[in-house]
């Protein structure tokens, strides 16, 4: 028989109902020692919050995210708010000895994620943050292939993250859904907000990287601010490119915008190795492309892997082979690892350390990209 575990979700937007569906149905195909139970759900507006925990099931809802902590019904508390919100709420989590599943980019920069690790890492409290491309399972085959050496010496890693819903200039900046075109509330644009994932995944992958050149473009200068009525300044990246050098020799490229019409969230990755190659795009998420050159040269090519088979990641618990996954399961994915590390008492992965790690990449971007130069990155 499982126990509870008590989930009081800090927020209500589309990463709230991303991850309160993720506690709802990991049960139903994961055997774990625990089960979430809805507890709580927290927002400022109780009207908004209550129809957000009616919807979901949380049994009751909070106005105020330090009453929600001090809940001695309270377990884990997932926090799911803009990235200026991050850090108060997690040291707070921290001191009252509460775990923390939080929303990504981790904080603002790295010396406010560090603070973070220090806190939960002094407290002993277990810790996740939701990159969850990791857990599809196409992404999570690369994964094992990489590691047992199918690809051999790794020569290169691209990535890029494409979206196009900011193009309009009368679009206006902050507030409650534009939170993150607002530089005090987001921290950054595209590099926070989309490469975090890239560059996450590709630390993940492939290692470390050491060193980076990059440059970033805000097209739009100016937009009306949603809780001032002013027309401000943008101070978030619209679009980001830069180019570096992982630990293992390789060379990386990554792209993102909000700019590229077309693309509503283009994210691919592609590793070139001395014997294999690797492509995997996130709008056919269950299929992983593979070309290995030690294959005879009459069938010589990309093969599509249709990742659902029982013997690949994750597949086991769900259907048949054949019959593929989504976008939602990555997340349950990663309740379920996370269940099981505060089970056994090894850690899932990422955790704020790992994201500390992505937050000094990101970190290392923007002042490359102000100062024109190529920059070491700093290795936490």
């Amino acid at each position: 028989m499982s126990k509870p575990l008590n989930v009081g979700m800090i927020g209500y937007g589309f990463m709230g109902r991303a991850h309160s569906n993720a506690y709802r149905r990991v049960n139903n195909f994961f055997d774990l020692k625990y089960h979430p139970v809805l507890k709580a759900a927290c927002a400022r507006s109780a009207d908004q919050i209550k129809v957000f925990a009616d919807q979901w099931g949380y049994e009751s809802i909070e106005t105020d995210w330090r009453k929600l902590i001090e809940r001695k019904d309270i377990d884990v508390v997932d926090i799911c708010v803009p990235n200026n919100l991050h850090s108060e709420i997690a040291l707070a989590c921290a001191a009252a000895g509460k775990m923390i599943l939080c929303e990504k980019p981790l904080a603002m920069n790295g010396p406010e994620a560090l603070k973070m690790v220090e806190a939960v890492e002094k407290a002993g409290v277990a810790n996740m943050v939701w990159y969850n491309y990791r857990r599809v399972p196409a992404v999570s085959l690369a994964k094992q292939l990489i590691d047992e050496g199918r690809l051999g010496r790794i020569f290169h890693y691209r990535s890029q993250f494409l979206q196009d819903w900011t193009i309009k200039s009368d679009l206006p900046q902050g507030g409650n859904g534009l939170w993150r075109l607002d530089v005090e509330a987001a921290g950054s644009g595209v590099s926070g907000d989309l490469l975090a994932h890239c560059i996450d995944t590709a630390l993940w992958l492939n290692g470390p990287i050491t060193t980076l050149n990059a440059m970033t473009e805000t097209f739009v200068k100016e937009r009306m601010h949603n809780l001032t009525g002013k027309v401000e300044k943008v101070g978030i990246d619209d679009a980001c490119i830069f180019m570096g050098r992982h630990a293992n020799g390789s060379l990386c490229v990554f792209e993102s915008t909000r700019y590229a019409r077309g693309h509503k969230a283009l994210y691919t990755l592609e590793i070139n190795g001395e014997n294999a190659s690797i492509q995997w795009d996130l709008h056919d998420l269950h299929r992983l492309q593979y070309f290995d050159y030690r294959d005879d040269s009459i069938i010589r090519g990309w093969h599509s892997i249709h990742v659902s088979d029982g013997d690949q990641p994750y597949m086991s618990k769900w259907w048949v082979p054949g019959l593929q996954i989504g976008y939602e399961h990555s997340f349950v994915h990663q309740v379920a690892d996370f269940i099981e590390g505060i089970s056994n008492g090894k850690p899932a992965m990422p955790d704020f350390r790992d994201a500390y790690h992505t937050q000094l990449v990101l970190d290392a971007v923007l002042a490359s990209a102000k100062k024109h130069e190529w920059l070491d990155v700093q290795q936490g």
